[in-house]
Parts: C-alpha cells; structure tokens; sequence
C-alpha cells in the first residue's frame, strides 16, 4: 500500500519534476468555521483544484456533489492534468479538503496522488517557497477521468446496509452533531445520525494540522475487516477520515456523497 501522505521537504525536492502537478483544494467556506490564516499566497507553482464551482455537480441542489466523469475531465485537463501526472494536492487550512480532491482523483481513477501533510502552514512553517496567488492557463491535459463506482455510495444502498450491517458506517462529524446535542449548521435539517453508524470526529485524528501517527490512528479507529463507508455533513470531511483508515487499512472503502445534508432533510430513519 503506497503512502498517500508525502511531506513539505519532500515536495520540495519534487518541484523541479516535469510531471508534478501541485492543486490547491479550495473551498471559500466551510461548516467547521476554519479560517485561512495565509489569504493570497499558495504553494509555488500551485493550480487552484475549486471544488465548489469546478468540481462538484453545480446543478443538484445538495453542496458538493460528486460531478460527472465527463465535467471533471474537462476540468482536470483544463488544469494540464495529463495521465502520466504526479498529483500533490494541499489546502491551506492543514488537511480539510484536500483529502476530497484525493479521493475525487483516486475515484477517477489516477493513482498518482498524494495529499500534503500540514498543508500550506506547514509547508510555510518549513521556510519553502510561496507566491501570490495568480489565475492563469495551462496547455490541455490528457488526463481522462475513469469513474470507479464502488468508491460511491447512495442512499438507497446506505439504507440497505443498516439492515444488512455489510459496512461499518463511519460519520466524520462531531460528536454534539452526531447525537443531537448541537443542531445543525444548515437551515432545514434534522438533527442526530444514520443507525448503525459510529462516530469517529474528523478531528480526533489530526494534532497541529496533521495526521497523527499511525500507531495512534489504529487505536483511534479500531478497524476489522468489513468495509468501511464514510459520510459526514456534505462528503468533506467523510474523506478526512477515509484517508486516516487507507493510511493503516487495505478495507474497501467509500463514501456517501449525499451525507447529512442529505439524510438529514429527507424522511430517512435517524438515531439521536
């Protein structure tokens, strides 16, 4: 199992290389209210990766859904994403989004991607080269997107496995969300969780922006051999905490895109 994980000294060995790729995973806003602490500088080199706008189904009513093969193609070859790149995604909060982008790319298929541990404080905190952020174009990539299907889950078949207990269901956000203590950020939405699912907060795993080593994941997650598929709010941090498990699991893993926001406003059995 390749570590997904590379750190700020080894990217930077890497800049030179003519088929590294840096994405920044952006996401304006998000439900955690973590701010930016470096408005206006990225990696070096660095290619905005928009999820919001870019790469989510713009169209369906529920935030960052997971788009169409052919809509990330596009996208990703506008970014001079080619096959044969090496993908290094960050985000500037540490690691919040930019395990979505690594689970969008392995999910699409490529399997050269890699999440940057600490992201761009890190990386800042490293004393390794940043610039302002700019817009600019690439020459078309090749990059052709193969959609694997069984990294997706749907609510219909998350409503099957609570009766048939196939996957262990994993719910990345926090504990007052998942039992109903606090309500939920977005307007509309029920409070409490999936039955059957456990609640593993995304950030019980992370210390200072990083993932925790990986002896003290295995105690945190406590994993056997069943699949495992991750759901939270919106599928962001879902995928923090499937990243954790692929750091120490060869389980097969996958995502519920519609998450909470899903569940939460349809007529779907909770628990509290």
């Amino acid at each position: 199992m390749a570590n997904p994980i590379v750190s700020p000294s080894w990217l930077n060995d890497q800049l030179d290389n003519p088929n590294l790729i840096i994405l920044e995973a952006r996401l304006e806003q998000n439900q955690s209210n973590l701010e930016n602490q470096n408005p206006g500088l990225q990696i070096k080199g660095a290619r905005l990766f928009d999820i919001k706008n870019n790469f989510s189904d713009t169209s369906n009513l529920l935030p960052n859904t997971f788009p169409s093969t052919e809509q990330f193609t596009t996208e990703a070859q506008k970014l001079g994403i080619n096959k044969n790149s090496i993908i290094v995604v960050y985000d500037t909060l540490g690691i919040y989004s930019s395990p979505r982008a690594w689970w969008m790319f392995k999910t699409m298929g490529h399997s050269e991607v890699y999440v940057l541990d600490g992201g761009l404080p890190e990386w800042i905190k490293e004393g390794f080269p940043t610039e302002n952020q700019n817009e600019t174009t690439y020459p078309k990539g090749n990059f052709e997107a193969k959609l694997q299907p069984e990294s997706i889950r749907n609510k219909e078949q998350i409503l099957e496995n609570i009766s048939t207990k196939e996957a262990v269901l994993i719910d990345a956000r926090s504990s007052d969300r998942f039992y109903a203590i606090q309500k939920e950020p977005r307007a509309g939405m029920r409070s409490g969780h999936i039955p059957n699912s456990i609640n593993v907060p995304y950030t019980e795993l992370q210390q200072n922006g990083k993932y925790k080593s990986t002896s003290e994941l295995a105690s945190i997650l406590n994993l056997n051999n069943q699949p495992l598929v991750f759901t939270c709010g919106s599928g962001i941090t879902a995928c923090i905490v499937l990243l954790a498990c692929e750091l120490i699991s060869d389980n097969p893993k996958a995502v519920y895109d519609g998450s909470w926001t899903e569940w939460g406003a349809s007529e779907l059995p909770i628990e509290k």
